[in-house]
């Protein structure tokens, strides 16, 4: 009897430390504010103004907006972890659950939308052109016979050629910081992409004051975050945390901390679910 006792007291203590264990092991729950969770985002790691790994931490206007975001959600910034994801891999980065979500220049499409979910959009870009502060270019039929940079494998300069300017003699380099290293040496003419990843390169201390954007507009570039496929529970609350970010005033000052020194004339932040095409 006495046995019998001991035995169902150790049992009970059991019982209690695996109900506690299973409260408390998950390091990616519910994320209230003071736990010991974590949330994993996707970011760019490469990409001034917008997501850069620096050696004290991660800059850009991405990081801010899902820093702001994350902290709706209940995370507090010491509970992120920051996950690079490149532009090839974030469709699968979602659907493999290696992050929550993903705030990396994410271009709302239809093709994207086939694969995951996008909250926002929280970022109108337009494709742009960088040229020097004393330029005479100011729109992209001046590109005629001028040199005009971007990147390996984008299609941004040969957009350029074909429907403004086919004179445009094309430069390729590897990434767009030997494109801007290029403007500044006069190598090339002009650089091309979205208007908000040139305004993070042109704000970087070692070139302020040398570039302006031209603000010609060539698309439209609504940018989301991508969630995994039919968790509309997380999407409704990043698109309320959106909002709220906007309301509050904190959205136009991480535009004016992150892209000011280039110039960038930001559009209004977007309306949530207002795809401009």
């Amino acid at each position: 009897m006495k046995l019998r006792k001991v035995t169902a007291a150790s049992a009970a203590v059991l019982t209690l430390a695996l109900a506690a264990t299973a409260c408390g092991g998950d390091d990616s729950s519910s994320g209230s504010s003071g736990s010991s969770s974590k949330i994993k985002i996707g970011i760019k790691f490469d990409q001034p103004g917008l997501g850069l790994k620096q050696p004290d931490g991660f800059s850009g206007f991405d990081v801010d907006v899902a820093t702001y975001v994350a902290k709706q959600l209940g995370y507090q910034p010491d509970q992120i972890e920051w996950v690079e994801t490149k532009s090839a891999d974030r469709e699968n980065a979602l659907q493999r659950g290696d992050v929550k979500f993903i705030a990396a220049t994410y271009s709302i499409t239809d093709k994207r939308k086939a694969k995951v979910d996008f909250a926002g959009p929280y970022l109108l870009a337009h494709q742009d052109l960088l040229v020097k502060k004393d330029s005479t270019i100011t729109k992209a039929t001046d590109l005629n016979k001028k040199k005009l940079c971007s990147v390996t494998g984008s299609t941004s300069a040969q957009n350029v050629k074909n429907d403004f300017a086919q004179d445009a003699q094309l430069r390729e380099y590897g990434g767009y910081s030997e494109c801007i290293a290029g403007l500044q040496s006069g190598a090339v003419d002009a650089v091309t992409t979205d208007d908000s990843i040139l305004a993070g390169f042109a704000a970087q201390d070692k070139y302020k004051g040398q570039f302006k954007l031209v603000g010609a507009k060539l698309s439209n570039e609504n940018y989301g975050i991508g969630v995994k496929k039919g968790d509309t529970e997380l999407l409704n609350k990043i698109n309320d945390a959106l909002k709220k970010m906007e309301s509050d005033g904190a959205w136009q000052q991480a535009v004016e901390k992150n892209f000011g020194p280039a110039g960038y004339q930001n559009e209004p932040a977007p309306q949530i679910g207002n795809i401009v095409k």
